[in-house]
């Protein structure tokens, strides 16, 4: 009876480990018991922005850096291996000295939202990947390529945004530099 116990255990730890895995460091949240429309902004909301207009580019430039390095759920640095919302957070701060969360969602409520047609380079583009919103995430790095750090293949890589998984699944486009 123990046995078959442990066996079942085993079984299920093997069939939510890709789920896990597929995370992207973010803790998931329970919906919204109502459906509720967002709040609206207003010119007193502070979102994070770099100082720079230029540290945009940088910001293409340092995540163009760590492709091929390996993704590791909850990764916040290029040796132990990254995360979506790791690899982004990681590269802000190499760039303006200040950190964003390690969360994919938590770092689209404190970034200037924008229409994905907006998109420049060094933008933040979120994906709806695990039925949430915002539950994946790279860097835009113009002609309608982005930066990311997948779990499947394991590489931090360039995608297409026309490329049929996340042109289906984009569900939003930030900005890190203050509305001009």
């Amino acid at each position: 009876m123990r046995f078959a116990h442990a066996l079942s255990a085993r079984t299920l730890l093997a069939l939510l480990a890709p789920l896990l895995l597929a995370a992207c460091g973010t803790t998931p949240t329970p919906p919204p018991a109502v459906s509720a429309p967002a709040p609206a902004t207003t010119a007193t909301t502070r979102y994070f922005s770099l100082d720079d207009p230029m540290q945009s580019r940088e910001v293409v430039l340092y995540a163009l850096g760590l492709l091929d390095i390996g993704y590791r759920f909850g990764g916040r640095n290029p040796e132990a291996g990254l995360d979506c919302s790791g690899m982004v957070s990681y590269v802000v701060e190499q760039v303006s000295g200040r950190r964003l969360p390690h969360n994919a969602a938590q770092i689209a409520a404190r970034t200037r939202p924008i229409e994905v047609d907006e998109l420049q380079p060094g933008d933040l583009v979120f994906f709806n990947t695990l039925n949430r919103r915002h539950s994946h995430m790279g860097v835009y790095m113009g002609d309608g390529r982005f930066i990311h750090a997948p779990s499947s293949r394991g590489r931090i890589r360039i995608e297409r945004l026309d490329n049929p998984y996340f042109a289906k699944r984009i569900d939003g486009a930030r900005s890190l530099l203050a509305s001009n």
